[in-house]
């Protein structure tokens, strides 16, 4: 298949995947992803991309197009931007995957700048995009509750694209094990996400197994199960497409100003921040001389007079 890499900044922070040839006749759609390290993130980015490519359980093969295959753990927590666009040569859909790895990672509000920066400079590429037709936060289907940094996840999202992105918020629930997801639905529920609901009310959710890339199986029962699993993936993901098809786009020309003005307030923070370092680090040196020339009083007054004869 056909592959293109593109870097859209100077730095090599946001970068664009380009598989298959573009198709100006395929209705693009674009999705942002977003999620804790460890949910399953990176595996459902691929279920997407086979899925699209039409790939079979009987086919046996599975492709993997994201940068994280390569990388381990520790280097996938980084601040980078990566977006993938696949036009698949049949089917009338082509799917645009923005993956913010990272986000809301151990290393705090720094890390999360530096994703607000590169989120603004994909929004503001003319290799970028303008538009989003769905944030999916991805999250697992064990989940009681949800931790301290999926709030604060959810609540930067929100903060970055306003209330207007509300209905265009979904959940992808990773790990399910073909039972009701009732666990983290009703953790959805008591934290009071703002999301896209149903007409009972509920959150708009799709789940996955996270199993298709799995080794195949020889004995019969197990290679019936892993079909099972890989069929109701295949449904889902199908649900998931055909959810996209709703007119409910949104622009993401306000987010990027909200980007920008956050990134400018926070440049705002930070050189308060030194100013008020510096000014507090001359009053310490200040203090220390003071302090010295207090403890050396007796000395300074007993060589006041003290002087030195030179000879001619």
């Amino acid at each position: 298949m056909h592959t293109e890499r593109t870097v859209l900044d100077e730095y090599g922070k946001v970068r664009k995947w380009t598989f298959g040839k573009k198709d100006a006749s395929k209705k693009n759609k674009i999705v942002l992803l977003v999620g804790e390290t460890g949910v399953g993130k990176t595996t459902l980015i691929n279920t997407m991309v086979n899925h699209l490519l039409g790939v079979k359980f009987e086919d046996e093969i599975w492709y993997e197009i994201t940068e994280e295959a390569a990388r381990d753990q520790s280097e996938s927590q980084t601040s980078e931007i990566t977006m993938y666009e696949v036009f698949p040569v049949k089917g009338a859909m082509s799917l645009t995957i923005i993956d913010t790895p990272g986000y809301g990672d151990t290393r705090g509000l720094e890390k999360d700048l530096e994703v607000a920066e590169n989120l603004a400079t994909l929004f503001q590429s003319n290799d970028g995009v303008y538009e989003v037709d769905a944030v999916c936060f991805v999250t697992q289907a064990s989940k009681n509750r949800l931790s301290d940094r999926q709030h604060y996840i959810i609540s930067s999202v929100l903060s970055l694209f306003g209330k207007d992105i509300v209905n265009n918020i979904v959940f992808l629930i990773t790990h399910f094990d073909g039972l009701p997801p009732n666990n983290v639905i009703g953790a959805i529920n008591k934290a009071k996400i703002p999301c896209r609901r149903d007409k009972s009310g509920q959150p708009v959710y799709f789940l996955f197994n996270n199993r298709q890339s799995d080794a195949r199986h020889t004995k019969e029962r197990q290679v019936r199960a892993q079909r099972d699993a890989w069929e109701d993936s295949v449904d889902e993901m199908k649900k998931f497409l055909q959810s996209l098809n709703e007119i409910n786009r949104r622009s993401l020309e306000l987010t990027s100003d909200v980007l920008l003005e956050r990134i400018r307030f926070e440049a705002s923070i930070s050189n308060l921040q030194l100013r008020v370092q510096e000014r507090e680090l001359k009053k310490s040196e200040k203090l220390q001389i003071q302090e010295a020339m207090k403890q050396n009083k007796d000395k300074i007054k007993e060589h006041r007079n003290f002087s030195i004869q030179l000879k001619n």
